[in-house]
């Protein structure tokens, strides 16, 4: 039953972003953001955790996923280390998934050349 609610979750949100782009007539950065934002709401009012313990991988796969991971690491770490901890859990979390979408798009870069 998992996997029924994880792609109906995943494709909800997915939908959301569709009709962003085709409805709405928003860029697709700005869609990115308006979503990433979306998922930093939802768990800055503590929904978001639910979400992923009754869906799973179609809470954490889309790119809401990004700004609930930003959130949890500012809010965890304020609770550890006081104010800075907004700053420092931010980068906790998302550091590896950044550096990975950095260090593949370097590589990429070099691997292929494009053609113009």
């Amino acid at each position: 039953m998992i996997y029924l609610w994880a792609f109906i979750v995943g494709g909800a949100i997915c939908l959301i972003g569709q009709l962003l782009f085709d409805v709405v007539k928003l860029t697709p950065a700005h869609t990115m953001a308006v979503l990433v934002v979306a998922g930093a709401v939802v768990d800055g009012v503590g929904l978001y955790d639910p979400l992923i313990k009754f869906a799973g991988a179609g809470a954490t796969v889309p790119i809401t996923s990004f700004g609930n991971a930003l959130v949890h690491g500012a809010i965890t770490e304020l609770h550890r280390d006081g104010w800075i901890g907004v700053i420092t859990g931010i980068f906790d979390i998302t550091s590896a998934g950044i550096s990975a979408a950095i260090i593949f798009s370097f590589l990429a870069a070099v691997a292929v050349r494009p053609k113009g």
